[in-house]
């Protein structure tokens, strides 16, 4: 284990951004680590990904023809500046997010201001990621109104969910997870459909309103800034990759984007239903990111306990297989007992 934590260390804080590395089959016997292994953080791949334009040269404004009809307060051309702060609601390492309301209309909407000196490259990055997610229309995905490139510091506007992110949530109560679970999947499935891969599934980047509904946040913008820092930086999203995204040379080398949701899915879903991160109990200390990627790389998958119903331990089992191919698809589980045995047809 000394080895392998060793030559991952001293692989991982050598690469910024990574690939699909190759290698063939091994057994326990062999050699314990490759000296290519690395943490992969994939690049655009155009047959799990929409083919947009880039967006026109950058403006201080949000034209009409922009912004979804539903945004009573983007009836015409607005300006940034016409955005007051109320008051800070998130930050990490990629930037800031305001909650703001407009002057005009009064409607309140969450501004996300992500610093740093990107390379032009990075920013084309971020700029086409923006415009996917413009195009997204979902109940359960967070709506992007637009985005501004001003002084080197770009914005994006988005859906204020008040209720904040699912970190740190416990929910036991299996109808009420099950609820939460339909929602999330269901955003999967449609992004699916669509070819989109998330590639940041976790409890913080899921959103809830008073209401009580879940949406997915914050997708395609933090996997290009998370190519820029170090892992040590990017441990939130490490924690919930699956086992061939942490080592490519299981399956053959290859990376399921699709699959590799639906691992990260689950084991968000059985943090919210333990109340703690499910591979947490492994762990020599908090924050031992080291061993993190050896248990998810090395261990079995975290099992729900024999207390939960029959239909919930099933439910995440199909989730979290080691092997891709073997997880269901975001359809499949919408059509799983653990979803349909709770929800309310109209």
């Amino acid at each position: 284990m000394e080895r392998f934590i060793k030559e991952t260390l001293e692989t991982m804080n050598t690469r910024n951004e990574g690939g699909s590395g190759t290698g063939g089959s091994r057994t326990p016997s062999s050699s314990r680590r490759k000296p290519d292994l690395s943490l992969p953080l994939p690049q655009r791949v155009p047959s799990v990904a929409v083919p947009l334009p880039l967006p026109p040269p950058p403006s201080s404004t949000i034209s009409s023809s922009s912004v979804p009809s539903t945004s009573p307060s983007f009836t015409q051309t607005v300006n940034f500046s016409d955005l007051e702060r109320v008051r800070r609601v998130g930050s990490g390492a990629g930037g800031t997010v305001w909650m703001v309301r407009h002057k005009q209309t009064s409607m309140i909407y969450a501004l996300k201001n992500i610093y740093g000196n990107h390379d032009d490259n990075v920013r084309r990055q971020i700029f086409r990621e923006i415009e996917i997610l413009r195009t997204v229309d979902s109940p359960f995905i967070v709506r992007c109104h637009g985005f501004n490139d001003s002084s080197g510091e770009i914005q994006v506007l988005l859906e204020f969910m008040d209720g904040g992110s699912l970190q740190g949530h416990r929910i036991s109560i299996e109808s009420h997870l099950s609820g939460v679970a339909r929602q999330v999947i269901s955003g999967l499935a449609y992004l699916h459909s669509r070819k989109i891969v998330h590639r940041d599934i976790k409890p913080a980047n899921l959103l809830i309103n008073h209401q009580g509904r879940v949406k997915i946040a914050d997708f395609g913008v933090s996997r290009i800034l998370a190519q820029t820092m170090d892992c040590k930086s990017s441990v939130g999203t490490i924690a919930y990759m699956s086992p061939e995204r942490i080592d490519t040379d299981l399956n053959q080398g290859l990376y399921d984007g699709f699959a590799g949701d639906i691992w990260s899915f689950g084991v968000s879903i059985l943090e919210f239903y333990l109340g703690y991160f499910p591979y947490g109990a492994n762990l020599p200390s908090k924050g031992d990111w080291a061993s993190l990627i050896y248990a998810i790389r090395f261990s079995d998958p975290p099992q729900v306990p024999a207390t939960a119903s029959p239909e919930l331990r099933d439910f995440i089992a199909r989730c979290l297989q080691k092997e891709p191919r073997r997880r269901f698809t975001a359809v499949q589980l919408l059509q799983h007992p653990f979803i349909t045995k709770f929800q309310v047809h109209p």
